[in-house]
């Protein structure tokens, strides 16, 4: 060691160089981040220990760094997508029994390897508050199966905190596929052999019902469960006792735990959080007009979706969900996050800005009898007062009055980095275009509660009458209407940092509401950007109707605005391919990409011919 490195700088340095043996992979790269950790491709991202390297903080990083590096090693990702279930809850379920398997195998060789992912495992689930948890429905199913795998594959029990949770669960999960486990052991070593197991399992769970499971289950034992293909509906004939139940797991299967929230008990409002639209009289609900119910245009029809309530839906401004010191603390935590974006940021919105600007370049008209007098003549006028008075006229711009919308995926999976560069794209955007004389709106979507709220409350005290619909009560938040300027809503984007805020998504709707407020305005030009991480996921509504419920309407919703609507509607998909959604869409893998991404899809969409050529197009 030189005299010059820190201890924290060798730990960083041998941490990386172990990474890399590990993985097998000398290429990659591995940074450090007080955000917290994450992998994407050959980058991996650690979280940075504190500078006093204590035990339980450096087994936490090698921990991380551990299992990022037996994924790279372990895990083939084109066998691993082939093999990806449909459904959302499941695919939860089988990413997570993937990660256990990759662990384990590393787990087996290295007893070292072994310490470290236990100590990344117990930190994680202490910080998400599993210690307290007393209902089993409060957690997601998909962190219990992982912890099951292991423990059958390594014989090592739960981490500590998770102990608890997992000895909740145990029984409903033995009792359905108690016997499947130990044979996940011996397919370890096979990742293809291993993953149609995982399928087997998932579907006997109730998480995977459809074709993809069916044929994978075919010529296994001659037993495939056709009560499993029914995409997902709650099955009633083993007594309504295994309906809760099954209806129970789906629920909880597709659901993330984060700190403070679910922890101290089952209802619908997280302990602390101000929920408008909760009550009859509480304001920022939307009230007996549904929101599904509006007609959006006169081809608009919705012949296979519906809600069984939209009594409890609400439409809500950004500073009406916490009090004015907590969205000052939110906004100041979200630039200290993202201080090192600002300046790339700030580049693209200076990029886009000039390229607006030279389409906004005023021209003139010069030596006309009448209009503004053109003050740049006098001078002439002064030495020769023979010259008669000139005046100026400005030509008329080719371009257009605009309105950008941008609708941000406020669900849980979308926590962390994602949503956190979502927000602060959102605010360097509108600054940029308000300087443009381009009005721009931010909205978010997500739902009130995890578990249906209180429609499903109402569905089940009304008898559960069978494919009811949406489950669930919507909560669409304005960040920034059209007509605000930038300052007056720049505190409201911290919102989207606060914990409890994101829950689940139901796109569909969502963009019904966002497409209705352009069509509201007055502008030529109406932009529609949507920034989602994957399909629409409300595992209240997907547990009693069909698996493909909510992604069928929003492929509705998508196909009629493109066909039929004047706005021009643009998507960006973060970590999943929404090109299968949205004719005209962007993938980035990384959620660092965003800000470039979104600056550069609009400034394609203000080029000069870019409106006819979509118009011909959709013609």
């Amino acid at each position: 060691m030189s005299d010059a490195e820190s201890p924290i700088e060798l730990f960083k340095r041998v941490t990386a160089a172990t990474t890399r043996a590990i993985s097998h992979e000398r290429e990659l790269e591995v940074s450090f981040s007080a955000e917290g950790g994450g992998a994407s491709g050959k980058r991996v991202r650690l979280p940075l220990p504190a500078r006093n390297l204590a035990h339980e903080e450096v087994a936490r990083v090698r921990g991380e760094a551990d299992a990022a590096a037996v994924k790279l090693r372990y895990h083939d990702a084109a066998l691993h997508a082939r093999r990806m279930p449909s459904a959302a809850t499941a695919r939860a379920a089988y990413e997570a029994v993937e990660q256990a398997r990759c662990e384990a195998l590393g787990a087996r060789r290295m007893v070292g390897l072994s310490e470290n992912l236990a100590a990344a495992l117990d930190h994680r689930y202490r910080r998400q508050g599993f210690e307290r948890i007393q209902e089993r429905t409060e957690v997601n199913l998909a962190e219990v199966l992982r912890l099951m795998v292991r423990e059958a594959i390594t014989g090592a029990p739960p981490p500590q905190a998770a102990q608890h949770v997992v000895d909740l669960w145990r029984p409903w999960v033995e009792t359905k596929v108690g016997a499947d486990l130990p044979q996940l052991a011996k397919l370890a070593e096979n990742q293809e052999a291993y993953g149609r197991a995982v399928r087997r399992l998932l579907a006997d769970l109730d998480l995977d019902a459809g074709e993809d499971a069916a044929s994978d289950s075919e010529g296994s034992d001659g037993d495939s469960d056709s009560d499993s293909a029914q995409s997902g509906d709650v099955r009633g004939e083993a007594g309504d006792q295994d309906a809760g139940e099954s209806a129970d797991a789906a629920e909880a299967a597709g659901k993330e735990m984060r700190p403070g929230e679910d922890s101290e008990g089952g209802g619908e409002e997280e302990e602390g959080e101000i929920g408008p639209g909760s009550g009859e009289d509480q304001p920022g609900r939307q009230g007996p007009q549904s929101l599904l119910n509006q007609r959006h245009g006169q081809n608009w029809q919705e012949p296979s979706y519906k809600a069984y309530t939209t009594q409890f839906d609400e439409i809500v401004q950004a500073d009406q969900l916490c009090d004015a010191d907590e969205l000052t603390r939110l906004r100041l935590l979200l630039d200290q996050q993202l201080s090192h974006l600002q300046g790339v940021i700030a580049k693209l919105a200076n990029r886009l800005q000039r390229r607006l600007m030279a389409k906004q370049t005023r021209a003139w008209e010069f030596d006309l009898e009448e209009g503004l007098l053109d003050a740049g003549r006098l001078a002439r006028v002064v030495v020769n007062p023979v010259h008669p008075l000139t005046y100026k006229r400005e030509k008329p711009m080719d371009f257009r009055d605009t309105v950008v919308s941008l609708l941000i995926d406020n669900s849980g999976s979308m926590r962390g980095r994602p949503i956190s560069i979502a927000a602060m794209s959102a605010d360097i955007l509108a600054r940029t275009l308000e300087r443009c004389s381009v009005k721009v709106e931010i909205l978010g979507f997500t739902t009130k509660a995890w578990k249906g709220g209180q429609s499903r409350e109402r569905w089940i005290g009304e008898g559960k009458p069978p494919q009811p619909g949406r489950l669930n009560d919507l909560r669409h938040i304005v960040y920034k209407a059209a007509d605000a300027p930038w300052r007056r809503a720049r505190k409201s984007l911290g919102l989207m940092l606060r914990e409890g805020l994101l829950k689940e998504n139901i796109d569909g709707e969502a963009l019904l509401w966002a497409h209705q407020r352009l069509l509201g305005r007055t502008e030529q030009r109406r932009i529609l950007m949507v920034i989602s991480d994957g399909a629409p996921v409300d595992d209240s509504t997907l547990s009693v109707n069909p698996g493909n419920y909510l992604e069928r309407h929003l492929r509705e919703v998508i196909g009629w605005i493109e066909r039929s609507s004047p706005v021009e509607l643009i998507a960006i998909g973060i970590g999943h391919d929404v090109t299968r959604y949205y004719r005209r869409a962007v993938t980035i893998v990384d959620a660092e990409q965003l800000g470039g991404t979104v600056m550069e899809q609009l400034a394609a969409l203000f080029d000069e011919d870019e409106g006819p050529k979509r118009r011909q197009r959709s013609a």
